[in-house]
């Protein structure tokens, strides 16, 4: 008995790293705030990536020092280098857009899909991180075949992992367990955070003149 208590633990504790397991289906369908329905829906009008527009010039090479790193990162998972640019690049939009690191977001779609983008759960969650399609009707136009389309998962995956984090007043831990249905359990979160850990960036660029190394 110990035994098979043992293996179901550790099948648990498995779970999240499996994508046609995604446990992402158990959002829950509830009254968003004005903004977040405006953000999502904007994301549906949109056919091309997002192009990233940059206050300095230095913020524009930080990013590119980002691209730079995470772009070799990804290149087994995604081999052609234009298809990986984009990505990275809408990741990194949309991310900072919704106000959440990166690297964060890489771990969940790492966790959800393993950055496939046509990926779909056994719920039906749908593509990088496995929206469900109940949030094209509340949101949209009611077709699920348009959270296929990159920029339009993204955005509705960040934002809705955004309102999350809203809701849980900050706590991560307790978000992304509303995001995938397991709210208050460890598996799933700690999956995140842990892949999310692979995809952190430490800027290496020089200190500027008069600053300290």
């Amino acid at each position: 008995m110990r035994r098979r208590a043992a293996l179901a633990g550790a099948a648990a504790c498995l779970l999240p790293f499996a994508p046609s397991l995604s446990r992402a289906g158990a959002q829950v369908e509830e009254p968003l705030a004005d903004s977040v329905r405006t953000a999502l829906s904007s994301a549906i009008a949109n056919s091309a990536p997002p192009v990233p527009e940059f206050a300095s010039t230095d913020a524009r090479l930080a990013y590119l020092r980002w691209l730079g790193e995470m772009s070799p990162r990804l290149a087994r998972r995604k081999v052609d280098w234009q298809e990986r640019k984009e990505f990275l690049q809408t990741v990194w939009y949309e991310a900072r857009r919704a106000g959440l690191a990166p690297g964060l977001v890489l771990g969940l779609i790492q966790v959800e899909s393993n950055f496939r983008k046509f990926a779909v759960s056994r719920v039906g969650a749908r593509g990088y991180m496995q929206v469900m399609p109940f949030w094209s009707r509340l949101i949209g136009d009611g077709d699920p075949g348009k959270l296929f389309h990159m920029q339009t998962n993204l955005r509705f995956g960040c934002v809705i992992l955004r309102h999350y984090v809203d809701r849980e007043r900050g706590d991560l831990f307790m978000s992304l367990g509303r995001y995938n249905g397991s709210r208050g359990q460890a598996p799933y979160p700690n999956a995140v955070l842990g892949a999310g850990r692979q995809w952190e960036f430490k800027d290496p660029s020089p200190p500027k003149l008069g600053e300290r190394s």
